[in-house]
């Protein structure tokens, strides 16, 4: 008697929640997880500030509130030693990254390092960046394998298509994974108002084209009522320009420190305007690394004159070099600091992150000047940080400016993508309203953590 194909589908991450996709899929003995992050509210309920899990007991912490899930074969030795799971040799075939924010990510620093990890060109070398400049993020050594949009990788029975798609992040990916039941779609994160929104076109038709017997879907800003702006990335240009070509007063500005479409959108807006923009050096860091990816199109921090690289002092409070970290460094040539911008204050953008608020204290800037909050909204009123940081713009009488576009798509386009694709199942996750997909799209199934669905 004939027998369909199965696979199998396990959630085990970024069910009821944004981010913290974990995505095991099962077939014909071939066991590949797609990406290994760290939810936003990963542990809300018992961590806070300080209150952290402990990195000398490994991953104790994390499975007493069942933070990770207790799998055999997936994780590290040294990361089990204090837990009641045994090491066992690895039981997954390969990890397959979408992009390199944290909540797809962040995690992979507990894997076995004998488990390869397949990810962009671009997504490594991000990885790599932020490793070198920050102690918060090691994510451990591992066996990586790149690709780029038209490779196919062959993990046992499955062939997987890794396709670009337009996010707040370069090197962004979705999956189509050919297997013995049909084609598996797995979005990553995407959106379609991006400056390249093509990468999305693409994807959207080769999705629909491959016929998908299952659509594991984002759905991030599927919400009852969705109150942030909807801009474009070339919204976001024309207004920031309009604002800063009719002002000679200083525009400081912050934005997600992986967004390199919105840091290229201020370049242009600054160069365009005859001023330089000023950022620091984690930022440079971050695209001398990129530069290494022909395809990003990034300016050279050393070389472009439009940027300038702004040190805050540390240890000595005068600036000597060995107050830096070697990787600082390399920066100094370029280097400015508050006396320079207090002065120059008038010809520049700058780049002011949250945490470095208190540089306006030796800046002083001039009244009237402009912030561009090139974030996201708060999700409610009772922001603590945004309360903070209205509060330092009002002291020192800067001018407030929300101009952000989002790396998501919203409800409506989502709809959209989902009735094109047509598929046999749809599995929404990276959403905190499952429910809401039923209102949207056909076939939903709605998702339970670590339970099985089969597909044939």
């Amino acid at each position: 008697m004939y027998v369909k194909s199965v696979s199998k589908l396990t959630f085990y991450g970024g069910v009821d929640e944004i981010g913290g996709n974990k995505v095991l899929l099962e077939d014909k003995g071939t066991r590949i997880l797609l990406d290994f992050g760290e939810s936003f509210s990963c542990g809300v309920d018992y961590f806070a500030g300080w209150l952290q899990p402990r990195s000398v007991t490994g991953l104790k912490d994390y499975f007493e509130f069942d933070l990770l899930p207790k799998l055999k074969g997936v994780y590290a030795k040294e990361h089990l030693r204090h837990t009641s799971l045994r090491y066992t040799e690895p039981k997954i075939d390969a990890v397959f990254l979408s992009h390199a924010h944290f909540d797809h990510v962040n995690h992979i620093r507990f894997l076995d390092p004998k488990i390869p990890v397949y990810l962009g060109v671009g997504a490594k070398l991000f990885l790599e960046a932020m490793e070198q400049t920050s102690t918060s993020s090691e994510y451990g050594e591992h066996c990586y394998r790149t690709f780029r949009s038209g490779d196919t990788v062959k993990i046992g029975s499955l062939a997987v298509e890794p396709i670009h798609v337009d996010h707040s992040i370069p090197a962004a990916y979705s999956f189509i994974i050919h297997t013995s039941a049909g084609a598996i779609v797995y979005t990553g994160d995407f959106r379609s108002h991006g400056p390249r929104k093509d990468l999305t076109t693409d994807f959207l038709e080769k999705a629909r084209s491959c016929e998908p017997v299952a659509l594991i879907s984002e759905g991030t800003r599927v919400v009852d009522n969705d109150t942030r702006g909807n801009l474009s990335e070339e919204n976001v240009r024309e207004r920031a320009d309009a604002l800063v070509s009719k002002t000679r007063k200083p525009v400081f500005l912050t934005h997600y420190s992986r967004d390199m479409d919105r840091l290229r959108t201020l370049y242009q807006v600054a160069k365009e305007n005859n001023r330089q923009l000023v950022i620091s050096p984690k930022t440079a860091h971050l695209l001398q690394g990129l530069l290494q990816d022909e395809h990003l199109k990034l300016p050279d921090p050393v070389k472009d004159d439009t940027l300038l690289i702004y040190f805050r002092k540390k240890r000595s409070g005068t600036f000597q070099d060995t107050d830096y970290f070697l990787w600082e460094r390399e920066f100094m040539d370029k280097m400015v600091n508050h006396e320079y911008v207090n002065r120059k204050q008038r010809e520049l953008m700058m780049n002011l992150s949250f945490y470095n608020l208190t540089e306006l204290i030796d800046i002083r800037p001039i009244t009237g000047s402009h912030f561009i909050h090139s974030m996201s909204e708060p999700f409610s009123e009772e922001d603590v940080e945004d309360q903070v940081m209205q509060n330092w713009l009002d002291h020192f009488g800067i001018e407030f400016h929300q101009l952000h576009s989002s790396g998501h798509l919203n409800k409506g386009q989502l709809a959209k993508f989902l009735n094109e694709i047509r598929a046999k199942k749809v599995f929404p996750i990276h959403t905190e309203n499952q429910h809401l997909f039923k209102s949207i799209a056909k076939n939903v199934q709605i998702v339970e953590r670590a339970t099985e669905y089969k597909l044939q």
